[in-house]
């Protein structure tokens, strides 16, 4: 019989770091799903309050958020279809010179990258402005135009980040293949639709996806850019001004699921091609029917359908209305509480002040005179005797 030894401390150093990294990378997003669905008027976890849907509804009823959210899919579309034939081309023209021309190109192209999203806007919305200046076009004219702008500016540096990910590709392709091509009469064309371009297309659609990401959330440029409109981060960056509520986690809940399901489909897309797959399922009509691409994006587009009509019908009116009742009861208790706790004060009896007489027989006298008034009592300016004396003269 084998004994068990505990494991040592430095053997738990891989799982404990790769546990908080992984604390670290899915943290903040479980906390916002989870936010997304709590009635609380501020984003938290604790306390709980109730079970909600309704800031997916205050999502859908925020015209500024959904307008910025609008212009970023047009901005991050417009992203994709300049940035990606530029970096494609920087990328092949890369390939094909020489090694020091290459290092200088490279330098050129690799430099946007390295400015800082400041002076990529400002430089932008300056460079368009005398443009426009120069052939003395309008203000409603697209030199001015803030989706316009946006998009050159975001394909200055979206562009190299695409380049970066074909070079990564085009290094392991072999150039004999397209020269075969041009040998047996195809034409350069035909070489680069029909042998390059279908090695490239991985490199392609990661590129997609990396620019029109890295155009929805840019904000550095956008926000100098985008003039007098609005995207869905210069939203958002002016909500955090104002103050934040739930509806902001909406936007992630539905970001997240939109991610989550394109990168199944994908996953089951390659694994379903796999080799090894195939040849499991090849004898298993209901494994090959079941595991197919096709019906996995069925079973989540129900899923998703079911998910949307139970936001729409599920109602937390209730609960939300007793939340707010008991609140008031706790407010009015602690109220009531520091009534008693407080104790009474009465308030002191004023003090009248003492003035001495002004003068006359009873500043010599013994008698205990009178306490003054502050007008001098009964031997001041406005005693009798005084006011008999003046209605003679």
């Amino acid at each position: 019989m084998k004994m068990k030894f505990p494991k040592s401390p430095t053997a738990m150093i891989p799982g404990l770091y790769l546990t908080l990294f992984f604390a670290y990378l899915f943290g903040p997003l479980i906390i916002m799903v989870i936010t997304a669905f709590n009635s609380s008027n501020f984003p938290r976890v604790s306390p709980w309050e109730c079970f909600t849907t309704d800031w997916f509804g205050k999502l859908v009823a925020d015209d500024a958020l959904v307008e910025g959210i609008g212009n970023s899919l047009i901005i991050g579309i417009g992203v994709v279809v300049v940035a990606i034939p530029i970096g494609l081309a920087a990328a092949i023209m890369l390939s094909q010179v020489g090694p020091k021309l290459r290092a200088s190109l490279y330098t050129i192209f690799i430099a946007p990258i390295l400015v800082p999203g400041v002076v990529i806007g400002l430089s932008t919305l300056i460079f368009w402005d005398r443009i426009g200046t120069f052939f003395n076009a309008p203000y409603e004219s697209f030199f001015y135009d803030g989706t316009f702008l946006t998009i050159f500016g975001q394909v200055t540096f979206i562009a190299a980040y695409s380049m970066l990910v074909f070079l990564s590709r085009i290094q392991r392709f072999d150039h004999t293949l397209t020269e075969a091509a041009l040998d047996m009469g195809a034409t350069p064309t035909q070489a680069f639709v029909k042998v390059l371009l279908p090695f490239m297309a991985p490199a392609i659609g990661s590129a997609t996806v990396l620019a029109f990401l890295a155009s929805l959330e840019n904000y550095n440029t956008t926000v100098f850019t985008i003039v007098s409109s609005s995207t869905f981060t210069t939203v958002l960056s002016s909500k955090v001004r104002y103050g934040l509520d739930p509806s902001i986690s909406a936007v992630a809940v539905i970001i997240i699921s939109i991610t989550l399901i394109g990168a199944i489909i994908f996953e089951t897309r390659n694994r379903y091609n796999s080799k090894g797959w195939s040849l499991v399922i090849a004898d298993r009509p209901a494994l090959k029917f079941a595991t197919h691409p096709g019906t996995v994006a069925g079973i989540l587009a129900v899923l998703a359908i079911g998910a949307v009509l139970f936001i729409q019908n599920h109602d937390s009116d209730a609960c939300t209305a007793q939340i707010l009742e008991d609140k008031r009861a706790l407010q009015q208790q602690l109220m009531e509480q520091q009534s008693l706790d407080t104790p009474a004060q009465t308030a002191p009896s004023p003090t009248v002040p003492t003035l001495g007489p002004l003068g006359g027989d009873d500043a010599n006298s013994g008698a205990e005179e009178p306490a003054p008034s502050p007008f001098g009592g009964s031997s001041g300016i406005f005693a009798p005797q005084n006011l008999k004396g003046t209605e003679g003269n």
